[in-house]
């Protein structure tokens, strides 16, 4: 069954069901103004519910005017029912205004400051939308699969995928495009399959870091990256930088990028880095540096100050993401914001509207950034 006849057969849930059944004992003992409703008791048992399912459907009938309720005397209906309503016509009112929560997931490859802001706005805008959010961690690409068909299987409707580094599309993403099935990539872009995408404007965060250093003065400026291995974010990241540098007619020096940054740094951000310390050591004209992302601008910081090279008197550094660190470090972090709130709403959004019609046209997304601006940064002033 694909997800479109799954959202046909969908049944109202148990208590609007219950409250149907009521009036369809109403109308059948043809009960006039003040005659006597089948109790709480009388419905549990008349339709195998719950007592608190036949109370919860009593009070929707109550809250239409169809019934009201005297205590230790029961429920009635209502004086002014046969003349002002229709049963059916109620009935249908009461179910198009209480709509069957829907469920989505959120799958993420980890947790940290910047995904769990993410996962927050996920959650507000999920609320809104009259959603239910589930939420999964994957442990590799192996369990993303698995976790992405479990899922499925489930039949919950709609999933937003944070992939695991992903440097394209994996099997079973492209095997739910191909069913049509709601599912929002975010903070990536797979640009070779057709599927809905939402994400940071990488280029365009980085042009404007780069072009922020340019206006502060600064000319020689540097570029350091981890290996891009077809991660999308960091190769526009790159691009962003070469082109801001190539429109303000300043020279791309090629022993001012580092692109070969090693994770090792991850492990212990506020000891030196040899790759960094020997990308310094060797350029020693630089002013400026933009980072990749703030946690290769973290270790270029601590590095900066092992060397005891004054930031940002001396070198001035700009990040990208603005993690929580980067507010906390010796020397507070100029960054590229990326809105989070932004980009959980519009990945929410893009998912419902897919629940609503899976055979539109896929999407991409792109979310703005802003600069922060801290205490990483000063003017250079050119003598």
């Amino acid at each position: 069954m694909d997800n479109q006849d799954h959202q046909k057969e969908r049944k109202p849930l148990l208590y609007i069901q219950t409250a149907n059944h009521v009036m369809e004992e109403i109308r059948k003992r043809k009960l006039q103004s003040h005659d006597l409703v089948p109790s709480e008791g009388e419905i549990a048992k008349l339709y195998g519910v719950s007592r608190m399912t036949a109370k919860l459907a009593l009070q929707i009938l109550e809250k239409k005017g169809i019934v009201y309720r005297h205590a230790r005397r029961g429920t009635f209906i209502s004086a002014d029912y046969q003349h002002t309503h229709s049963g059916e016509q109620m009935l249908e009112k009461v179910i198009e205004e209480k709509k069957p929560i829907r469920r989505i997931a959120l799958v993420i490859p980890n947790m940290d400051d910047y995904i769990g802001r993410i996962i927050t706005s996920v959650e507000k805008e999920a609320r809104e939308a009259n959603c239910h959010l589930l939420i999964r961690m994957t442990w590799d690409k192996e369990d993303e699969s698995i976790c992405l068909q479990e899922l499925y299987d489930d039949q919950v409707e709609g999933i937003i995928l944070y992939p695991r580094g992903s440097t394209q599309c994996s099997e079973k993403v492209l095997e739910l495009s191909l069913l049509n099935y709601p599912l929002v990539i975010i903070d990536r872009i797979f640009r070779e399959v057709q599927i809905d995408c939402v994400y940071h404007d990488h280029y365009q965060g980085a042009y404007k870091t780069t072009q922020y250093l340019i206006e502060k003065g600064h000319q020689e400026i540097g570029y350091l990256s981890m290996a891009f291995d077809g991660v999308t974010s960091r190769e526009d990241r790159y691009r962003g930088y070469l082109q801001a540098m190539l429109d303000h007619d300043l020279p791309v020096n090629s022993r001012n990028i580092y692109l070969s940054c090693s994770e090792d740094y991850m492990h212990q951000l506020n000891a030196p880095n040899v790759q960094l310390a020997s990308f310094l050591g060797n350029n020693s004209a630089l002013t400026a540096v933009v980072c990749a992302d703030d946690y290769i601008a973290a270790s270029c910081l601590y590095t900066a100050i092992s060397m005891q090279i004054l930031v940002p008197d001396h070198l001035s550094i700009i990040g990208f993401t603005d993690i929580q660190l980067a507010s906390l470090l010796p020397v507070p972090l100029t960054t590229a914001r990326q809105a989070t709130e932004k980009l959980g709403q519009a990945a929410v959004q893009r998912v419902v509207k897919r629940m609503d019609n899976s055979r539109e046209r896929a999407l991409t997304i792109k979310i703005d950034t802003t600069i922060v601006e801290r205490s990483s940064v000063r003017p250079n002033v050119i003598k």
